[in-house]
């Protein structure tokens, strides 16, 4: 089946006043809601907090309806939504992202690209042509060639990384998983779900693995094959495991690259770090990759890419013949639309354009970790890291307001929303 080329040469098209999510708000309230009074509606004036619970039910046409309308509960909830994205620092997900009105005409159609990308079925619904696209690009991104590499378009990180630790386990049932104790949530329920044992090992207080850790329970456990999760960006203090470091330490205990297999679960950094450097890379012997699409690249919906090697994917594989094409994703069904946003976004950007964004998030976070540090804050900001952390305010309100995930420490996300303005506004911690 066809392909289609990312290596394009083009701007974005101009969002004209045609484009409904560039319009004046009132605009496009009038086209979406023509039932609705086109006055500005009552929202929480900038920095009162988060929203609060709509409360809603299900409603019944036809009967009597004492509450407000369809339209005006649509219309109030897209006007806190716009007030609050002005307010979004501490969850990792990029917010730039302009192709949605150009794309809105897709929403029309149901797009399902169940089961192989790389294989036709019987309905036509589908966008695979851009998956292959997209599939392809990162393939070259992460140096493995076409003809070598399998992958599809997840729903989001933990899809990735359920499908990593699972392709690990069908190639060594009996091996176990090894993953630091900073590792996304969803490394430890693939352990729970798929019945592995698990070790779990130490972090430094950077939160990147402890090698000595590793090594110790590598040899604790060298009857048994090697699964083992390495974090490219944890999630709350941007720690990155030294993939080499680790490929070093399972040579130093006797683990023949028969007897270990690899994820890396790239989430957030990996579409930052072959930027800077190629630590991710097929050419070493790492089984899979995995990104989120919404992360550091953007998109209205949560999304994943997933990448492997071809030759492990027959341990998963299934023949479906209701679809007429073979399954080895965990979804089966999974969003048509997505993969074509995602195409946009790459070929929007180009590689020249992401090396921009990853060296101005970069920038913003050196310069953030700065200016507080000249305030006097204790302050931690690891190597290739846009995430900056900190000590917790205490100022509850002010953590409700830019919406951040707080335990004992803290931490800002400079994604390519933030800007040096948001930044000094942020640095007034209480």
């Amino acid at each position: 089946m066809g392909s289609l080329s990312l290596e394009m040469d083009f701007e974005p098209l101009p969002m004209t006043p045609r484009s409904l999510a560039m319009t004046p708000r009132s605009l496009a309230r009038q086209r979406l809601f023509p039932n609705v009074e086109n006055k500005k509606q009552k929202v929480a004036p900038p920095g009162a907090g988060p929203r609060k619970n709509l409360e809603l039910e299900v409603m019944e046409p036809g009967l009597k309806n004492d509450g407000p309308s369809l339209d005006t509960i649509l219309v109030n909830y897209l006007d806190t939504l716009t007030q609050r994205v002005n307010y979004h620092l501490g969850y990792p997900v990029n917010i730039c992202y302009d192709h949605y009105a150009t794309l809105a005409p897709l929403l029309q159609f149901h797009l399902n690209n169940c089961g192989d990308p790389f294989l036709q079925n019987t309905v036509d619904f589908h966008s695979k042509d851009f998956e292959v696209a997209v599939l392809d690009w990162f393939a070259q991104l992460w140096e493995i060639e076409k003809d070598q590499y399998w992958g599809y378009v997840t729903n989001g990180g933990t899809e990735g990384n359920l499908h990593g630790i699972l392709l690990g386990r069908e190639l060594l049932p009996e091996g176990i998983l090894y993953a630091s104790k900073d590792s996304h949530y969803s490394i430890f329920k693939a352990a729970r779900m798929y019945r592995m044992d698990l070790e779990t090992i130490n972090t430094s207080v950077n939160g990147e693995m402890d090698y000595s850790d590793l090594r110790a329970k590598l040899l604790q456990n060298k009857d048994k094959p090697a699964i083992i999760n390495v974090t490219i960006g944890t999630t709350f203090k941007g720690a990155i495991d030294d993939v080499d470091v680790i490929l070093e330490t399972l040579k130093d205990c006797g683990y023949s690259q028969d007897r270990f297999y690899i994820h890396c679960d790239a989430a957030l950094c990996g579409l930052m770090t072959p930027f800077i450097n190629n630590m991710i890379s097929f050419k070493k012997p790492i089984g899979s990759v995995t990104i989120s699409g919404h992360k550091f690249l953007g998109c209205p919906m949560p999304c994943g890419v997933q990448i492997t090697r071809k030759s492990y994917i027959n341990n998963l594989s299934t023949n479906v013949e209701y679809i007429a094409s073979v399954d080895a994703t965990i979804s089966g069904g999974r969003n048509g639309l997505t993969p074509i946003f995602l195409w946009y976004s790459l070929s929007a950007k180009g590689q020249i354009g992401l090396q921009k964004d990853v060296k101005r998030c970069l920038d913003n976070a050196k310069y953030l970790k700065d200016r507080l540090e000249l305030a006097g804050i204790s302050v931690m900001l690891n190597e290739l890291s846009i995430i900056v952390v900190l000590e917790r305010p205490r100022d509850h309100e002010f953590v409700r307001r830019w919406q951040f995930h707080v335990s004992k420490i803290w931490h800002m996300l400079l994604l390519c929303q933030a800007s040096h303005e948001k930044c000094l506004t942020n640095s007034s911690v209480n």
